[in-house]
């Protein structure tokens, strides 16, 4: 990409990522079609999930720390009476138990066991460091990974449909709401220990990434199409949309802009200051009687 202008502007885009990419496959090509190499990402998909994945393109990379943190909703499938080394679809099945007996409420009370305020064991196959190093890497060179449990909230885990379509298994659509950290193939491995029969997941699609959702999400065809104008929430809307909001006079809009502290509004925070002009000058948090920048976002 050398030589090429950035030319797009600050902002976010929701995609609709396809199956078979990862996240980082995705910032690729929003880097080409939006000629700059400042793009990120706002909450990793695996590569067999498809859905919302927020995008930051330019300063709005600064603001995806907040997005990573948002609650998530996700459809997927559980299929039960089999285990697999990743705990979804793209591992190798490790154990098969036939799971043609078990019961649509045994299935409904496993599955709400496991909602609320839970202690979560990630998958062992996860993108998380131990030690400087992915979890997933140590897996794939022939460890044997014990990841520590996280507390996180699953605020919905709804059964939509349980298919009995072929012998021995089990597929159960769920519709999952849950704390940013989740890990919804965990959950379909504890369904599964939980009955006795095993379970992983087979199908994921993320429906929102707190209020992104897939009814604005564009897909890489669609951001094809319009490139380099890919950008859907340039950057103060962007922050609109996902903070509180509070106005600066002049005086507290140059304070801002230059990192200095401004008097507390009473907001709970973080929150988006804008200016007299109404463009983001930063997202700030109150704390010890001042309101303080945690990043500034004012055009140098």
């Amino acid at each position: 990409m050398a030589g090429l202008a950035d030319v797009s502007t600050d902002g976010l885009i929701v995609v609709d990522k396809p199956g078979g990419m990862t996240s980082h496959d995705v910032v690729a090509r929003i880097r080409r079609l939006a000629r700059t190499r400042r793009v990120g990402h706002g909450g990793t998909l695996d590569p067999m999930a498809t859905g919302v994945l927020v995008i930051g393109v330019g300063r709005a990379t600064r603001l995806l720390t907040y997005v990573i943190g948002a609650g998530k909703s996700y459809t997927g499938t559980i299929r039960l009476g089999q285990t697999t080394v990743t705990d979804d679809a793209e591992g190798d099945v490790t154990a098969t138990v036939p799971a043609g007996h078990v019961t649509d409420d045994a299935i409904r009370s496993a599955l709400a066991g496991l909602s609320g305020e839970v202690d979560q064991v990630p998958s062992a196959v996860s993108a998380i460091k131990i030690d400087g190093q992915r979890a997933y890497k140590r897996v794939r060179d022939g460890e044997s990974v014990e990841l520590p449990a996280r507390r996180v909230t699953i605020s919905r885990l709804a059964v939509l449909a349980i298919r009995r379509t072929e012998p021995d298994v089990v597929d159960v659509d769920v519709d999952v709401t849950c704390s940013s950290g989740t890990y919804i193939r965990a959950i379909a491995r504890d369904a599964g220990l939980a009955l006795g029969v095993g379970g992983h997941l087979t199908a994921l699609r993320r429906t929102a990434v707190g209020g992104f959702t897939l009814a604005e999400a564009a897909t890489l065809d669609e951001l094809e199409q319009r490139a380099p104008d890919v950008v859907n929430l340039p950057l103060d809307a962007a922050a609109d949309r996902f903070f509180a909001r509070r106005e600066a006079t002049p005086d507290e809009a140059r304070v801002l802009a230059h990192g200095g502290p401004l008097d507390p509004a009473g907001l709970t925070g973080p929150y988006a200051v804008f200016g007299p002009a109404g463009g983001l000058i930063a997202i700030v948090s109150e704390r010890d009687g001042r309101a303080r920048a945690e990043i500034v976002l004012a055009p140098a």
